[in-house]
């Protein structure tokens, strides 16, 4: 790991310590699953230095790897991934995208926003769990003509997210794993042994 990424990760666990984003307690995730723990980055828009931040993070990751800067526009996984991915497309200076979930108004289209065939799309999301959200965006874009390869997402909870969008060919790219994350967190005094040990317990290898 370089120093840049290294550096990138504790600001991350920074990040989620300074606006109180890691809870603990019993959480419904979206997969229905029970975890002891939940990462509330949807809160990051309501603190402007902090989302300013982040969005920069996105922005430095994505112009330091190849296969991330060559894709031609940026979506955003509903919800949570959506204001990311805005913000980020008006710094790269690329066409924004986003996915709805409804379909019934308007021209009907599940895909907003001018999607040529061929057309390689960039999703951003908060955090991934078991990749679900990310590849029905995915199944979406493709559905329309648009190339999906990557995803980025800034924790990778651990939970088979990254071999579920394997299987689709689409590559992860996680800014922090969660494993790594809880240690920083431990390390920083911002969690007790227990705490940490929650955390590593719900990480699937």
């Amino acid at each position: 790991m370089d120093k840049q990424q290294e550096g990138f990760k504790k600001e991350i666990c920074n990040v989620v310590t300074r606006i109180n984003a890691l809870k603990f307690g019993v959480f419904t995730l979206s997969n229905d699953q029970l975890s002891p723990y939940y990462v509330d980055l949807r809160i990051v828009t309501s603190f402007p230095e902090t989302f300013v931040r982040i969005e920069k993070l996105y922005q430095q990751v994505v112009m330091r790897d190849p296969q991330l800067k060559e894709n031609k526009r940026i979506a955003g996984i509903p919800t949570a991934g959506t204001p990311f991915a805005a913000v980020l497309a008006f710094y790269l200076k690329k066409p924004f995208l986003y996915v709805r979930k409804d379909t019934t108004h308007g021209r009907q289209r599940r895909v907003e926003g001018i999607l040529n065939p061929g057309d390689t799309v960039l999703l951003i999301d908060d955090l991934i769990t078991t990749g679900k959200t990310i590849i029905t965006t995915a199944d979406a874009i493709r559905s329309e003509g648009g190339i999906v390869n990557d995803a980025l997402v800034l924790i990778d909870r651990q939970e088979g997210g990254e071999a579920a969008l394997r299987d689709q060919k689409i590559r992860l790219h996680a800014i922090i794993r969660m494993s790594e994350a809880a240690k920083i967190f431990y390390d920083m005094g911002s969690i007790d042994k227990n705490q940490l040990n929650s955390i590593l317990k719900q990480i699937v290898l």
